[in-house]
């Protein structure tokens, strides 16, 4: 779902909930092209946010390891999706596979927690490695500090908590050129450099969306996936929400639907508003589709997550005009996926060429 502008700040609350119920979660974040994981950042890139308001009191060390998972999860979803597509995708950067975050981008009442689990031996450190991926076969571990990328000394900024020092380092990362250089420290260590021979992914961050709506959007340069997704449905399941919506920045819907005049809040239900907002979730279904079968996930999941789990997300994530009705999309699904059948991969579909045609 191409999404209204985005803006905020999050930091996961304190506990206090229900049997059954998870956290609600908040952090500081950018709203910038970077990956931003409820403040940490895969270097596909990816990162993860969430707008709400902070809690009264700042994470515990368990809400930040329940986070680090989650952060993982969507991560290893998303390199898996753009190393497989990187032909189809005109604006690439290098995967490296490494989540980053920074230790300014949590509220200050969260940082002691914070460098207790993950160590912080530097301003700028690597949550998460993606198992299999670039970083990890150069011996990039979990909570190594960062350094450098490439020549430029990685530095804490002075300003309030903000994702200022996380977005400067995906910056750098996805400017790099393979392989990509890094020096860092181990606990406090010596510094170590290391070379990533990463391979080349589609060019877009990931976020971690913090809060209790299932919310999936994409603005171009960033796909954001609600937490909630990751507590209901198993990874293949939430790869078709991904792929969806890495699909909307393939498609570049937003600066076409942008072009085309449609606007966004209540005035996007209505008329050719409304049309071609549906014109667009089936193109990104589509394309969807196509994502799914060259990473390897099976193509007929999609149409399978939208049958099963359809009722769940039309009542909320999809529930405006501007997305089409469930049996509508089933169906364009299922055709899609038909015609993949055996293809080689990577399959190259010919919707790549409207990306830039206006939307009609």
């Amino acid at each position: 779902m191409p999404p209204p502008d985005r803006a905020g700040a999050a930091i996961p609350a304190a506990d206090g909930r229900a049997r059954g119920e998870q956290p609600s979660w908040t952090r500081v974040i950018a709203r910038d092209p970077g990956v931003a994981y409820h403040q940490r950042v895969i270097a596909l890139p990816i990162a993860t946010a969430a707008p709400m308001p902070a809690p009264a009191a700042g994470l515990d060390a368990a809400s930040l390891e329940a986070l680090r998972a989650i952060d993982l999860r969507l991560a290893t979803i998303a390199h898996r999706l753009v190393t497989a597509n990187a032909p189809l995708c005109q604006d690439q950067a290098p995967a490296t596979g490494m989540v980053v975050h920074a230790i300014n981008q949590y509220d200050r009442d969260t940082q002691p927690a914070a460098r207790q689990v993950f160590g912080f031996s530097a301003p700028i450190a690597v949550e998460g490695v993606v198992p299999g991926s670039a970083a990890a076969a150069a011996g990039v571990s979990a909570d190594d500090g960062l350094l450098s990328i490439g020549p430029r000394a990685l530095t804490a900024s002075t300003a309030p908590p903000s994702s200022v020092d996380r977005d400067l380092a995906l910056s750098l990362l996805e400017g790099a050129a393979s392989p990509v250089r890094v020096t860092v420290t181990r606990g406090g260590g010596e510094a170590r450099d290391i070379a990533i021979n990463a391979p080349a992914g589609c060019r877009s961050r990931f976020e971690v969306l913090l809060g209790p709506a299932m919310t999936a959007q994409a603005d171009g340069k960033v796909v954001q996936i609600g937490v909630r997704f990751f507590e209901r449905y198993r990874d293949d399941e939430v790869a078709v929400i991904v792929a969806h919506e890495l699909a909307h920045n393939i498609l570049r819907h937003r600066v076409r639907l942008e072009a085309a005049g449609v606007k966004g809040g209540l005035l996007g239900e209505i008329g050719r508003n409304a049309s071609l907002g549906q014109a667009a979730e089936l193109e990104a279904d589509q394309l969807g589709v196509v994502l799914l079968y060259n990473a390897g996930y099976d193509s007929a999941s999609a149409a399978r997550f939208w049958q099963q789990r359809g009722g769940d997300i039309d009542g909320g994530l999809f529930r405006s005009r501007t997305h089409p009705a469930t049996k509508r999309r089933v169906a364009a699904i299922d055709t899609a996926a038909a015609s993949l059948t055996e293809q080689q991969r990577p399959v190259i579909p010919p919707i790549l060429a409207r990306r830039d045609q206006p939307m009609k």
